[in-house]
């Protein structure tokens, strides 16, 4: 068995995001060589997600309106969390909705996926540097 494993860096701009991830996480799979396996993504932070859907901006607004409908940022009283100095705990609750990691099927030397699925990185409290991992395991 055979492995491989990167690291992706993002820097999202504002507070919240979406990226498609999917090429880059295509072309790690396709250079670790391995034709049969299992490729995790991982987000490495607790204000961040990893998920597959559709890469339909109406979808992507939809999520962010939905998310922020859920856990609205402000007023940032409201969170418990953020009596400790911080302004974040609505991006822990969107993180535990959109989920921490994605696997996918490798068949072929390739991302075994459905009609329209794409693997995206979400960013619920941005400005900062955050990693993104990428463990491509098999044969």
């Amino acid at each position: 068995m055979k492995s491989t494993t990167r690291y992706l860096e993002f820097t999202v701009p504002q507070r919240r995001g979406f990226i498609n991830i999917t090429r880059t996480v295509e072309q790690i799979v396709a250079e670790s060589g391995i034709r049969e396996g299992l490729c995790l993504v991982n987000a490495m932070h607790i204000t961040a997600s990893v998920f597959i859907n559709d890469d339909e901006s109406g979808l992507h607004a939809d999520y962010d309106q939905w998310l922020e409908t859920l856990a609205p940022h402000e007023p940032v009283s409201r969170y418990r969390h953020n009596l400790s100095g911080e302004d974040n705990g609505d991006a822990h609750l969107k993180r535990q909705i959109m989920g921490r990691e994605v696997v996918v099927a490798i068949t072929n030397g390739r991302l075994d996926f459905g009609p329209w699925e794409c693997i995206f990185y979400g960013e619920f409290d941005g400005r900062r540097r955050k990693k993104v991992l990428v463990k491509v395991i098999g044969e």
